[in-house]
């Protein structure tokens, strides 16, 4: 093997953004929400099998960055992600991320991917699919609270998994709606640009509240919740940052992905801990009841879980077979003898001085 050429354990598939970009338009937003969403049902039913921890997180003034790893003991994924709310002022993304997914018997990498446009798309995907068990029989309107970069995603995930067929919008920044307005515009859904958030939610059987600023908030009054609404609250995911009133969450089913963590950022931070939640693989796995009768209020607590991320992971690792629209990184060292490291490093060198 020459110096100059990687060896065979030194290259890792690497998904750049223009990688991802053509994967998803290839593929179909929309057929791509649903795939992601069979990849994290199908996760999310085998939940003994995965290491689950809280994510590990690093709060400053500014905002977060977070590693969120999980492992089914034969493969191991992680994500970087952050989220500053104040990036937007200065041109920057509000949520970065990338991934990893390695093979836990020899812990080589076996993919490196971009993440911030899969997170969008698995957490669309993710909330339709709770939305799907928990939804009223027959929603077909939504109302969409926050117009942000994720507002696309989920009206896109819940027309493609649920069915909706009009989504209501409001944002306290106008320009956020005309910009979620326009880029519907061709979707087929019937697009309502409202006044307030009072307004969005008439008519609507489904909520979704989504804000990014970093604070204890209260988007939604307990007054604006009628009978048999279901919540999908994804805006509140750290300490300090919630969208509900606390007297919502005290007369609704509450569903989380991982208690641990959805008590320290979530919406449920603002009750007792020992607040009653289901979690949600215990719904998809027919181990507990999703809507039970058309009265009720239902809340997803969505705080985004490791889990997920794995599965977003594996379905772009399948997808790549198909689709083989990456770059091979020379990542790894890969030296002829594995315990001459530096003996690699001096045949460079060698070369390079001839």
């Amino acid at each position: 093997m020459s110096i100059a050429t990687p060896g065979p354990y030194s290259l890792v598939p690497f998904v750049s953004v223009d990688d991802m970009m053509r994967l998803i338009a290839d593929t179909g937003v929309e057929k791509m929400l649903r795939d992601l969403a069979d990849y994290i049902e199908h996760d999310f039913k085998r939940w003994d099998s995965f290491d689950k921890t809280p994510r590990i997180a690093a709060h400053s003034d500014d905002g977060v960055i977070e590693l969120m790893p999980t492992s089914d003991g034969l493969t191991y994924g992680f994500k970087y992600v952050n989220g500053h709310p104040r990036n937007t002022r200065d041109g920057r993304q509000t949520v970065t991320a990338f991934g990893v997914l390695a093979d836990v018997a020899t812990g080589y990498p076996r993919l490196l991917t971009e993440m911030t446009l899969l997170t969008a798309m698995r957490t669309a995907a993710t909330s339709a699919l709770a939305g799907r068990y928990l939804m009223p029989q027959g929603a077909r309107v939504m109302a969409m609270i926050g117009n942000g970069a994720q507002s696309e995603f989920q009206c896109l995930a819940f027309k493609a998994i649920c069915g909706i067929d009009t989504v209501r919008l409001y944002d306290i920044d106008n320009r956020a709606t005309q910009k979620l307005a326009r880029n519907l515009a061709d979707s087929g859904l019937r697009i309502v640009q409202c006044a307030s958030s009072q307004q969005a939610i008439e008519g609507a059987q489904i909520v979704t509240t989504c804000t990014a600023d970093k604070q204890y908030a209260t988007i939604l009054t307990d007054n604006m919740v009628g009978a048999g609404i279901h919540i999908n609250a994804i805006g509140g995911d750290c300490p300090g940052k919630t969208e509900l009133h606390p007297d919502i969450l005290r007369r609704s089913r509450i569903f989380v992905e991982f208690p641990e963590q959805t008590r320290i950022e979530g919406e449920i931070q603002q009750l007792d801990p020992d607040h009653p939640v289901t979690e949600l693989w215990q719904v998809f796995a027919g181990q507990a009841p999703g809507r039970q009768d058309a009265a009720e209020v239902t809340l997803f607590d969505s705080v985004g879980f490791a889990v997920e991320d794995f599965s977003a992971l594996r379905y772009i690792r399948d997808r790549l077979k198909v689709l083989p629209y990456f770059t091979k990184l020379d990542l790894l060292a890969d030296p002829d003898d594995p315990r001459d490291l530096y003996g690699m490093i001096r045949r460079r060198a060698e070369a390079v001085q001839g």
